[in-house]
């Protein structure tokens, strides 16, 4: 890919989070609505259900007009943490481009107090959740900053990417304190030789693989940062849960229940990232054929070949920006992008040309008649934002 296309593209991406100063809408905060909250209507779960997809499917952004307004997200600052660190690695090897060392150590530093500031503390550990409520099909009303197993692994792996620029103990302390939430607060459902962690604390959400794996990368993570074993042991048995229910063609459904049956293309990649993370932290490498299995079922199933990257393994629209973000953060974790370095500069040219805005936002799904355009802060710009941070690292090495 052009450097010069690339590089203007993630510095106007760069530009405008940092404009926003991080904050911004979501696919699904549509009960932030202040002229929701003063309806009766707010007590009734169809009506909420239905606010919320009423927002996440328009294409049109009526959050300003309804009052909801723009906030951090863990999970998104979380994702921009993991960005900035690396590309200060690359600074300190002379890459300086997108902001000089003491620039990108200042943001690291900002972003890594401000997961501080946003943290649940009403649980055995840290843990961090969405600013927003929302309603799970109608069987639970999630209340805003609900923790959530996604939300705070995203944030344990930026912390302790922090912790290794700075050595600032008090990153690593928060981010090891995320393994007594998962340990203690989640609950664990029986599956094959293992277990599945639960997505929240409360009920619901039991079945899903990639969350599951998520709390096994977080143990895996800890472990390495502490030595203690039971955060290995209990990793292994939520691993072996998800390869034991692995398809014999590589990929995963999504979860267990029947309305979960799908089989995605950037959670696939969750589950691959989640995999080698227990790999590398713990040095066991037993589910070496699964991983194989698991990315030659992703690389094969959600790519064409003009890089345009597929929702699902049999349809492709709508093409959520996950899609292409997610590729380029498995091709690094899995060291696989020297391989398949033309398949990511395809996608990603069709990425920035299809779904970027002049403004330098990216936009939240590409559809086949009428798009999605609303920037969402932490669902697609700060997904992007680290997304392309991989891909300038594995490309800046490349070209060493």
């Amino acid at each position: 890919m052009d450097k010069k296309v690339f590089n203007t593209s993630f510095i106007k991406l760069k530009n405008y989070s940092e404009s926003e100063s991080f904050k911004g809408w979501d696919p699904y905060d549509g009960l932030n609505s202040k002229v929701f909250q003063a309806l009766p209507i707010k007590h009734w779960d169809l009506a909420r259900l239905a606010w919320i997809q009423g927002f996440k499917r328009s294409p049109i952004n009526f959050r300003q007009l309804l009052l909801v307004p723009k906030q951090h997200n863990a999970k998104g600052i979380g994702l921009f943490l993991s960005g900035y660190c690396n590309l200060y690695d690359l600074a300190l090897e002379g890459e300086t481009a997108f902001g000089t060392k003491e620039d990108l150590l200042s943001k690291i530093n900002e972003l890594a107090r401000l997961l501080n500031e946003l943290k649940n503390t009403k649980f055995s550990g840290a843990c961090w959740g969405y600013n927003f409520p929302w309603q799970a099909r109608r069987l639970f009303l999630f209340p805003k900053d609900t923790p959530t197993v996604v939300t705070t692994t995203f944030c344990v792996e930026a912390l302790f990417k922090a912790y290794e620029i700075t050595k600032n103990e008090d990153f690593k302390n928060l981010a090891l304190s995320a393994a007594d939430f998962v340990m203690n607060d989640l609950n664990r459902t029986p599956h094959h030789s293992g277990f599945l962690f639960s997505y929240s604390p409360y009920k619901g959400n039991n079945t899903v693989y990639n969350a599951s794996l998520l709390g096994a990368k977080t143990l895996s993570l800890c472990y390495k940062y502490s030595g203690e074993k039971i955060y290995m042991q209990t990793a292994l048995k939520a691993v072996k849960a998800a390869c034991d229910g692995q398809d014999k063609d590589g990929s995963w459904v999504y979860g267990l229940l029947p309305v979960q049956s799908w089989i995605d293309s950037f959670h696939t990649g969750y589950n691959l990232d989640a995999i080698i993370m227990y790999q590398v932290c713990t040095g066991d490498h037993q589910f070496e054929e699964n991983i194989k299995k698991g990315f030659d079922y992703y690389i094969q199933n959600f790519f064409e070949k003009e890089g345009v990257p597929k929702y699902y393994n049999n349809t492709m629209y709508p093409i959520d920006i996950h899609c292409p973000g997610q590729l380029f953060v498995t091709l690094s974790k899995l060291n696989k992008f020297k391989n398949n370095k033309v398949l990511a500069e395809s996608v990603l040219n069709w990425s920035i040309q299809n779904m970027q805005s002049p403004k330098g936002f990216f936009y939240y799904q590409f559809k086949k008649l009428i798009s999605s355009k609303i920037s969402y802060m932490r669902w697609s710009n700060a997904f992007m934002f680290n997304a392309m941070s991989y891909y300038l690292k594995e490309n800046h090495t490349l070209d060493v």
